[in-house]
């Protein structure tokens, strides 16, 4: 079974998959796997232009975890969400020294919540387990999808509403 970690930089996919290795899953960060994929770079928007089309239909599905902001673009049989507040991403991101106009993009993202709905827009409902990051530590975000991956916690979203943090006249 494959596992898609999906969500907006910053929201601790890596740091979460890096837990799940450790405890003896197979994780697949799909960074690693993009570079013959790349086809340009957007230096407006600092990032990698993909050929995301090509890159997921070459994809080897693998049985264990799959993490990356991608991660939804795959035939995942499960997927994680990953959310958190938006002033809190805007903190993570700041830390790791992210541009000030790519900080409050990825924050506005996430306050749309732009993973989660093109992860809606690709699974059956069942499939998407949303979990907030925000405050928690890595142990219990893993345990929580220990248990979805499992078939304990049901597939569940849309609880979570951050438009308020969609900065106006930006």
């Amino acid at each position: 079974m494959m596992c898609g970690i999906t969500g907006t930089p910053g929201t601790g996919k890596s740091m979460i998959a890096d837990e799940l290795a450790r405890r003896g899953y197979r994780v697949v960060h799909l960074i690693d796997t993009v570079r013959p994929y790349i086809i340009g770079d957007d230096e407006e928007r600092d990032t990698h232009v993909i050929d995301d089309e090509r890159w997921a239909e070459e994809f080897e599905p693998v049985d264990g975890f799959v993490e990356g902001h991608f991660a939804h673009l795959l035939p995942c049989d499960r997927i994680v969400v990953l959310r958190c507040r938006p002033d809190e991403l805007k903190s993570r991101l700041k830390k790791r020294k992210y541009r000030q106009k790519k900080i409050r993009e990825n924050a506005e993202a996430e306050a749309m919540g732009v993973c989660l709905v093109e992860t809606v827009e690709s699974f059956d409902a069942s499939a998407i387990f949303e979990l907030d990051t925000t405050g928690r530590d890595i142990s219990y975000c893993s345990d929580q999808i220990e248990r979805f991956l499992k078939g304990e916690i049901a597939g569940s979203f849309g609880s979570i509403d951050w438009l308020e943090f969609i900065e106006v006249g930006q």
